[in-house]
């Protein structure tokens, strides 16, 4: 999934708890009684008996208590029909699922997964114990909560005006700062106090901007600049989802389990780990990739730039409704990381978390492979996503019809039940639609989004974004899960009507322009 989506997947467990205990009291969590003594450094009395504190969430982590093994056997069955698929799908590629490219080709796009798969690695390593850290040193669940707001807020803010100046001072240079900020956000973690702490947020959500238009713009550009096919772009775009969002997630988080856990090096190390991986990944870039602009004009300055990206907006309906449609998917995927764990475990079930995470990315790799294989057979992108949100509609649409159709339960703990059952599968349905809809929207902002205003332009879709996600985090206790769930639904389904639109848009533009390349073809009549 995404940068953003780690920041959000690792309070997914205390959710649950506020969920299902209406007000969070009993949360395990440091209580509201708890105070801020100063709002420099928070320290645990020694004499005082020990605060209750989640345990870290990684792939593969279990709790103390298994699910019974008629349970345990049905997350195994998942993930290995996934597992089977996703192999059957990447070593039974026919002649019309794969392109010809050439060499010159193959080693820029490995080049650029290696690098991609780097700075994903820097970012899922950190996910699993952003809030476990937070915990141990005392902050209660208000004070982590502002400081993900934070976050977000400032990806919003400051990510916008920091990611847009790539276009004029350099890709090249936004991915290298992406490393240097996101590093400093790592180091800022060995400090208590939260003020630094707090900082740390603040540059996170600024390399969180970077990496989601610096890297993708830098990318465009430098394929148009060495004249590969454009076809070929979506070559690189499934393979760095495939990947980075999906394997890599998975390894990362398992080496972060292995690093803070069975090494004993405390929740830290995954972020000085992270730190390393994005240290590599700036060395290669260093050494290996060249410089692109967007337009770099000297009588161009910042704000003149946000009219030139705003004007590219509103006059033209494709990249509005490209917009629209990305901003509608995302907060609902974002949202989805919120509910996924009240969802499966309302009655506080036993649920293995971070095998279903696992899980979750497993299905996204199959989303991913699939996107391979329609973009390969060179399908109309904006027919297939139509299909696309309306499945992820009807996905998220689940959880309310089986609280309609399936009893609730009133035992309290115990395994899954079978709503929750139907949910898992629905969700894991969800998440393929996710690993289809990143190289697919990647492939359709190559096609409409100006190459001079590129990254300002993708900063700008994720305005909305983020500010729906932080009124979500703000407001995430004041609605009940299916409601929430009703409310994803309908943005998704309104994403697949405004995607019909964007098709129509498209053809009639293609249709206009042939006819005025036929007209200029026609010789004059003497």
């Amino acid at each position: 999934m995404a940068a953003g989506m780690s920041s959000l997947v690792r309070s997914s467990q205390t959710v649950r708890h506020a969920h299902t205990t209406g007000t969070g009291q009993n949360a395990r969590v440091p209580t509201a009684s708890r105070r801020r003594r100063s709002q420099s450094v928070r320290r645990i009395n020694p004499n005082q008996s020990p605060p209750q504190i989640p345990p870290p969430f990684s792939p593969f982590h279990h709790r103390s208590r298994s699910p019974r093994p008629a349970m345990e056997m049905f997350y195994y069955l998942v993930f290995g029909a996934l597992a089977a698929v996703v192999a059957a799908l990447e070593l039974g590629k026919s002649v019309k699922d794969r392109v010809a490219t050439s060499p010159a080709f193959n080693s820029f796009k490995n080049n650029y997964i290696l690098v991609y798969s780097l700075m994903m690695s820097g970012d899922w390593l950190q996910g699993p114990y952003v809030y476990y850290l937070y915990s141990q040193y005392g902050f209660d669940k208000g004070d982590i909560g502002r400081l993900f707001i934070a976050g977000f807020g400032s990806s919003m803010l400051f990510g916008t005006i920091v990611g847009s100046l790539a276009d004029k001072q350099g890709r090249k240079r936004a991915c290298v700062t992406y490393c240097i900020t996101y590093i400093l956000s790592c180091f800022t973690k060995h400090s208590p106090q939260y003020k630094i702490l707090m900082i740390g947020r603040v540059l996170g959500g600024i390399a969180t901007s970077l990496l989601f238009s610096a890297f993708e713009s830098w990318l465009v550009a430098e394929h148009n600049k060495k004249g590969f096919d454009p076809q070929w772009l979506s070559i690189t775009f499934s393979k760095a989802i495939f990947l980075g969002n999906g394997l890599v997630a998975i390894v990362a988080g398992l080496f972060a389990n292995f690093l803070a856990d069975n090494m004993g090096f405390g929740p830290v190390a995954p972020f000085d780990a992270a730190a390393c991986f994005l240290a590599i990944g700036m060395a290669i870039i260093l050494s290996s990739w060249g410089e692109n602009y967007g337009d770099s004009s000297d009588n161009r300055d910042l704000m003149t730039q946000f009219k030139v990206a705003a004007k590219a907006i509103a006059s033209d309906e494709k990249i509005a409704l490209l917009g629209a449609i990305q901003s509608l998917f995302e907060g609902s995927m974002y949202t989805f990381v919120f509910l996924w764990t009240p969802a499966l475990s309302p009655n506080d079930e036993e649920i293995p978390h971070g095998f279903i995470f696992a899980t979750f990315m497993l299905s996204s790799m199959l989303g991913s492979s699939i996107a391979s294989r329609l973009l390969a057979r060179k399908l109309k992108v904006e027919g297939y996503m139509q299909i696309v949100f309306a499945v992820s509609a009807f996905t998220l649409f689940l959880p309310v019809v089986t609280n309609s159709l399936v009893p609730p339960s009133s035992e309290k703990g115990g395994s899954i039940k079978l709503g929750g059952c139907l949910q898992l599968l629905g969700f894991c349905t969800f998440e393929s639609c996710v690993g289809i809809f990143w190289p697919s929207i990647m492939k359709m902002r190559s096609q409409y989004i100006p190459e001079e205003a590129r990254s300002t332009i993708m900063n700008f879709f994720r305005i909305p974004l983020n500010l729906f996600v932080c009124v979500v985090l703000y407001n995430v206790n004041a609605f009940p899960i299916t409601v929430m769930f009703g409310m994803c639904s309908i943005f998704l389904f309104m994403a697949a009507i405004l995607q019909r639109r964007l098709m129509v848009v498209s053809d009639l533009h293609k249709s206009t322009k042939a006819v005025e390349m036929n007209a200029e073809d026609e010789p004059l009549n003497p």
